[in-house]
């Protein structure tokens, strides 16, 4: 099939060698091409596959591109039929270049503005080198489009299977309802005021008792930074033990939200492959130490492995030599089924490298907003002093009212619960699956949380098949998402279960099968 005039003129312009990702080039000059009008409302854009030989580039690449524009109305996807410039453009774009005076004479003619990449005019697309001075331009800043551009976040937050989501119906409500009532019924103006640095001190002493007992966490209240969850947690920790430009280590592959995190922290990230022992730094990893280092140790997100103790200890003496720091997110530490927790990393550490944080989102409810940091004693009062002075806390009846939830032993007795109920759940689905593939497509990470990860044929395209189960009311993750590189990544699916009634499960993973089957023709 010969070269189209679009495919043509993306080709001249992607950058292989200027250290942009061709993600964000790709997106920014089909952005260009449309408004510009060249590619005017209706024109059929090639289809993923085409395009990427076309360019020599992923298809994922072009698929998360295609993906994105969707996201912003810049086109419309129609199952079927393709990928077409969407009918909504504005009439006239501030800061986009002036038709006539982007136009290039030599250009190839289009036959017909609707045949796929062929512009409207048989001109190639403006140039984005030279904007009208005369225009003001509204675009997101670099940090702010590379953070919409990755981002992971779900229009779905409930339902079969969605990943990481615990069942906020078996929440004690009466219990909770309990104190709400009391603490209003004797209400304390400081409680509705701006929280202290580090938060309510209740909580704060209510939380270092159970993770003393429950994690091996050594800490003292004053230790304790209360925040809004993961996200704050590591954005406060990153403002104060970086600079812009320091090098943190991620796993490869992890959580989408704390990539986030980083991505507008102005800090380079530098993924760090897994193995069974958990983050794996090849020796010219170790050669270059990082300023600060992001793990999960007791449950891997997304693959579920556990750090070795010997892991463990490496990295610790590895922080303490090279003076780097670890934050250590304490994922889903609290479900595991037929073992005990594990302790936590920061229980072995003996030189005060390591930021421990956690948060009550899957233990007791996502919108509860509640998370933690434990920091190390030298830096107590400033992490307190930061907190307050960024953002301005709040919520101090839920922290009350969350201080005498643990203090009353509520809080163990609902992950006991919840424990078990969450390891029948994981059975019935891994039963599910066996029963309608046998072995063909194994599930991994799944003994502890609230996840397990179903793997797929070498050459799969995960996004394919979580877009098919879409369409049938299924949310699932693909696997390659969560990799600094989706187009090397291995292929799969997290499939979440803990927030799926029993007698669902089965049913729901049918229905999940029959995307399956209907995206892989080896499984038709």
């Amino acid at each position: 099939m010969r070269t189209s005039v679009l495919s043509d003129w993306l080709a001249q312009r992607l950058d292989r060698g200027n250290g942009q990702p061709i993600y964000r080039q790709l997106h920014r000059l089909l952005q260009q091409a449309i408004l510009s009008r060249e590619l005017p409302a209706g024109s059929k854009v090639p289809s993923s596959r085409l395009l990427a030989q076309e360019l020599g580039i992923g298809r994922n690449t072009v698929t998360q591109v295609y993906e994105q524009l969707v996201l912003e109305g810049y086109v419309s996807s129609a199952t079927g039929r393709g990928t077409f410039v969407a009918d909504s453009a504005p009439d006239e774009i501030v800061g986009a270049p002036d038709a006539e005076a982007s136009s290039t004479p030599d250009a190839p003619n289009a036959a017909d503005a609707r045949e796929p990449g062929v512009l409207a005019s048989g001109r190639t697309p403006a140039s984005s080198s030279s904007p009208s001075p005369h225009r003001a331009t509204r675009a997101l800043s670099t940090r702010g489009a590379r953070l919409i551009a990755g981002a992971g976040v779900s229009k779905r937050q409930w339902g079969a299977f969605m990943p990481g989501v615990p069942d906020v119906t078996k929440f004690p409500a009466r219990v909770w309802s309990r104190l709400h009532n009391k603490y209003w019924r004797r209400l304390r103006p400081d409680l509705l005021t701006y929280a202290p640095g580090g938060g309510l001190a209740a909580l704060r002493h209510a939380l270092a008792d159970y993770l003393r007992t429950s994690r091996s966490v050594r800490c003292t209240p004053e230790q304790i930074i209360v925040t809004t969850g993961i996200h704050q947690s590591v954005d406060l920790a990153v403002r104060l033990l970086s600079d812009p430009g320091d090098v943190i280590w991620t796993e490869d592959p992890c959580y989408w939200g704390v990539r986030s995190v980083l991505h507008v922290s102005g800090l380079q990230s530098r993924p760090i492959a897994v193995d069974d022992e958990g983050i794996a730094p090849s020796p010219d990893d170790l050669a270059q130490p990082p300023k600060l280092m992001l793990v999960t140790p007791s449950h891997q997100y997304p693959l579920g492995m556990v750090m070795s103790l010997a892991r463990r200890r490496m990295l610790l003496e590895y922080a303490r030599q090279h003076q780097c720091w670890i934050i250590e997110d304490d994922y889903d530490s609290e479900f595991r089924y037929g073992s005990r927790p594990l302790a936590s990393l920061q229980g072995l550490d003996t030189s005060g490298q390591v930021i421990y944080v956690g948060s009550f989102g899957k233990t007791l409810f996502p919108g509860l907003r509640i998370g933690y940091l434990v920091v190390p004693e030298a830096l107590a009062e400033s992490f307190a002093t930061a907190s307050a002075e960024l953002y301005r806390e709040g919520q101090l009846l839920q922290q009350a009212m969350l201080a005498e939830f643990i203090a009353e032993g509520h809080f163990t007795s609902h992950i006991r619960r919840m424990r078990t109920l969450y390891g029948q759940r994981r059975q019935t689905l891994l039963d599910a699956a066996s029963q309608r593939y046998g072995d063909a497509l194994p599930a991994v990470g799944g003994d502890a949380g609230l996840h397990l990860v179903m793997q797929l044929p070498d050459g799969s395209d995960d996004r394919r098949v979580a877009a098919a189960a879409l369409e049938r009311n299924i949310v699932v993750r693909p696997l390659s998402g969560y990799y600094a590189q989706p187009s090397l990544a291995p292929s799969g699916l997290l499939i979440g279960y803990a927030c799926v009634p029993d007698e669902e499960i089965a049913p729901a993973f049918n229905t999940l099968a029959d995307a399956i089957d209907a995206t892989l023709p080896q499984f038709a």
